[in-house]
Order: structure tokens, then sequence, then C-alpha cells
């Protein structure tokens, strides 16, 4: 049956995706933005015009930090699932920009979980990250460890958030699922980060910027890998009356954590001799010293998306820039 899924952070990266994946199997969505210049406005317009080809879609833009907007939204929608993809992004935002992760990650995402929770959805799944781990992690990274030690902002508000979810699905009975996306790619993806950035560089014959000696290594995650995950978690709310041991990932509320990722990483110079390859050029390479947010090491260990959901990611780290780079090339043609 089709459901009516609002989609927070529609214009972005994995917002766009997500909802092209709803529209095509029949849901009918409505995505909400508020179009910030965080990056490229012009990115974000190209996608929800894409978007707004489909009559099964709808487009307002609300911020999730205007919370009498974003009732109004929920309780005139009637939805049955909420995703929430919105939210300031990043690990290395400067100080001057710290306000943002509090006003938006931490304030919009109170509002949209209280007017979930007013609205009865029958399922919020939202944005997490893998950066909640830190570097205190054994990797592959397990949902079901600690993740107590976040190193930016960026991590800790996506911490808090999943704190806040569990007590709304433990006080208010609200089937919540957060998802920790590890290192997204693919086309359509954001500028700010390596794959995009590397990429336009390269090809511009301008030097890119690696972090330490590019020994980090990242979990990169392909989009389309992403948006299955998403759909899967969405068509199965958590329920209360789990039996078992509880931990951070699971509990007895109607609340679950999962890692999205790859589960194969690579380290940075792998990815950069990817690209090379593919664009057929050498980079020109800047070392910088790592930022005090960076960690050393992302690692999905996907195990219980596997055995809960059937989840396989599809897409290695080449193949994906593969499709990324014919994106690039004719979006930016």
């Amino acid at each position: 049956m089709s459901e009516k899924i609002l989609v927070t952070g529609a214009a972005g990266f994995i917002g766009y995706h997500t909802a092209q994946r709803l529209l095509k199997r029949g849901d009918h969505v409505v995505g909400i933005d508020d179009l910030n210049e965080n990056y490229d406005v012009q990115l974000k317009k190209d996608r929800l015009e894409l978007l707004q080809a489909n009559p099964m879609f709808t487009f307002l833009k609300v911020s999730i930090e205007d919370r009498e907007s974003l009732s109004k939204v929920l309780t005139e929608g009637r939805f049955d699932s909420v995703i929430h993809l919105a939210g300031q992004a990043g690990v290395r935002g400067p100080a001057s920009e710290s306000h943002r992760y509090v006003t938006s990650n931490l304030v919009g995402f109170g509002n949209v979980l209280d007017c979930c929770r007013s609205n009865e959805v029958q399922h919020l799944v939202y944005a997490s990250s893998s950066s909640v781990y830190g570097n205190e992690a054994v990797a592959p990274f397990s949902a079901h460890h600690s993740a107590d030690h976040p190193q930016s902002l960026y991590a800790a508000t996506k911490r808090a958030n999943e704190l806040l979810a569990h007590s709304y699905s433990h006080c208010y009975q609200l089937p919540t699922t957060g998802l920790r996306f590890f290192t997204v790619y693919g086309p359509w993806g954001r500028p700010d980060m390596a794959v995009y950035k590397f990429t336009r560089d390269i090809l511009n014959g301008e030097p890119i910027e690696v972090y330490g000696d590019g020994e980090l290594i990242r979990d990169f995650t392909y989009v389309a890998d992403v948006t299955d995950a998403i759909v899967r978690v969405l068509d199965a709310p958590p329920t209360n009356g789990f039996e078992g041991d509880i931990s951070p990932a699971k509990s007895h509320a109607p609340y679950r954590i999962f890692n999205v990722g790859n589960g194969n990483p690579y380290v940075v110079n792998d990815l950069v001799k990817i690209i090379e390859k593919a664009v057929g050029r050498k980079a020109l390479i800047i070392y910088k010293p790592c930022h005090l947010a960076d960690v050393q090491v992302t690692h999905a260990d996907i195990h219980d998306l596997k055995d809960t959901f059937g989840f396989r990611p599809r897409t290695d780290l080449s193949e994906g820039f593969d499709q990324f780079l014919e994106w690039f090339q004719a979006y930016h043609d």
C-alpha cells in the first residue's frame, strides 16, 4: 500500500535520493527544506526540480527550527512516517558557526520529535552519524558499544539526538530508529565531501588537501545502499517488549540504532588513487595536519542490518565512484 511520508532535508543529498526511492515505489512524499546556504543552493534547487517532476511529490519551504510551521505541516499532512534527514552537517565547522549545530541539530530535532509525538506518527527514522564513535571505538564499530566521547560538536549533537529519541520512545511510545551513516557518497553529493572536492580539484588541476598522511580510514558508503537501508528500516518500526539484553542500540522501548555502512573501509590515499585512475590525471596533494574533530578510522559493523533486514551493500568504492563521476561530468558540463 502507498504511504504518505514526510522527508525533512529533501533538497539535501541523502534526502533527495531517499525521496526518489520512495516515489519510485509509489509513496506520496512531502519534502521540506529551508534551502539554507551551507553549500551551493543551486545544487539543492536542481535536486528539487527533479523531485517536483513527479506528481506524487510536494515541496514545502520550511525550517525544522520553526516549530509552529513544522507543527502545521505534520498536523495537516497526517503522515504515516517521518524520515528526518535535515540538519547541520560536517565535523569541521568553524567555531563561529557552532550555534548552528545547536539550533538545527538539537532545537530542530526536538521540534521534529515533539511534532511526531503530538501527531501520532507511526515511525520516525532519523539520521545519526558514524562520528559519534570518536577515536575510542574498536573497529569494526558496533552500535552495541559505548559512543560517549564524540570529538566534534556535530558528533555530540548526533549522539544527543539518539538519547532524546530514546526518551520519546520510552515516555510517549513513539517508535524511533536512528541510522548511523558512514561517509556517504554518490551522484548529487555534497560539494564539501572528499569524493566531490577531490574530483573537482583534480579535474581543474588544483591541489587537493589531504589530512594527516592520507592514511585516515573511511568506510565509504554508496548512496543507493544507504537509501536501501532507510526504506527497509522504515517499513519495520521497532516495538515494545524487546527480549534480551539492552544496549546503546536497543531498548525495551520502541527504539533501535543501526549502523549503515559498506563494511569495507579504504584509506584516503587509496581513494585518491581510484579518482586519479578514473579521471586520468595525477593529484597535486597538500598534506595538512588532522583537525581535532577528525577520527582516525570509521568502519561499520553492519551485522544487525544484515540479520534483521537482509541488508547487503551492493556497491564497492570503484564502481560507486564511476557512477559519481558520470553524474559529475554531466552536471558540470
